[in-house]
């Protein structure tokens, strides 16, 4: 398996995404940023978190002898909540978090997860699947929809922010609500998981929601387009792509987003 994978955090801040991959197993998260001003009630943050969880997840999964994907990333949520436990508040709804991917080539067969809105893409002879998990989205309209009326840059929209943090944390790892890695290890299966033949996948991509705005929100172009910009150009160009876009609207007008700029991670895979 050939990987290229590219992570960029958005201007003047710390990446919260993270990317490792190997021979077998690329895996790509998305950690939860926090608005600004609130606690998460851990003392080492969502980058420590993601880096934390990304590392023991690829290592599960890597191994030769390995179970299940999900499986895997419950084992990597229950050793990262350990690691932190007896120092920070980790089944707090603030708690660090984070979505995930994850593809694995084992002989014939090329295996992927998704919990939370990352994205995987893989195009399997020439029909381009996407698979991606969008319960957040239904969570807390109201406060979604009012934190978009307010102006970027005020108290207000600070407010609003935090409020619908708030309001989707209360609905975390909960059913009906959404599902997302954090300190519960049972989250990991409510994953998202497949198997495709790997000799009948020509390539795949893992993006967390930062890098797929090029095609959610910016609507540049479409799931085969983006994997045909990653095949020509690379990760590099299609994060360059995004931050252009971002950049032509800072005040959030013609495509309405929660923040002007995210992190962006992709992992191009051909297997």
């Amino acid at each position: 398996m050939l990987v290229t994978e590219s992570s960029v955090p958005r201007p003047h801040g710390a990446n919260e995404d993270f990317a490792i991959s190997g021979p077998t197993t690329a895996v790509v998260l998305d950690g939860a940023g926090m608005a600004p001003g609130m606690e998460s009630g851990c003392r080492h943050g969502v980058a420590w978190y993601v880096e934390q969880l990304g590392a023991r997840v690829h290592a599960e999964a890597a191994r030769q002898v390995s179970p299940p994907l999900a499986e895997c990333l419950a084992a990597a949520i229950e050793s990262t909540a350990r690691l932190h436990r007896h120092t920070c508040s980790v089944d707090d709804p603030l708690s660090p978090s984070a979505t995930v991917a994850i593809t694995r080539v084992r002989d014939d067969a090329f295996e992927w997860l998704v919990l939370g809105d990352c994205t995987v893409l893989i195009d399997v002879g020439g029909t381009v699947q996407v698979h991606s998990d969008d319960r957040l989205a239904h969570v807390a309209p109201e406060a979604r929809q009012f934190l978009s009326t307010r102006t970027p840059g005020t108290p207000e929209r600070q407010q609003a922010h935090e409020a619908l943090v708030h309001e989707e944390r209360t609905r975390r790892n909960t059913p009906g609500g959404y599902w997302v890695a954090a300190a519960d290890p049972t989250a990991a299966h409510e994953a998202l998981t497949g198997t495709e033949k790997a000799s009948h996948t020509r390539r795949a991509a893992l993006l967390t929601d930062g890098a797929a705005r090029l095609v959610t929100t910016f609507h540049q172009t479409d799931w085969a387009g983006c994997l045909d910009l990653l095949s020509d150009y690379g990760p590099d160009h299609v994060i360059r792509r995004v931050r252009e876009a971002e950049k032509s609207d800072p005040d959030l007008s013609r495509w309405p987003r929660s923040k002007q700029h995210d992190d962006a991670t992709v992992s191009y895979v051909r297997p």
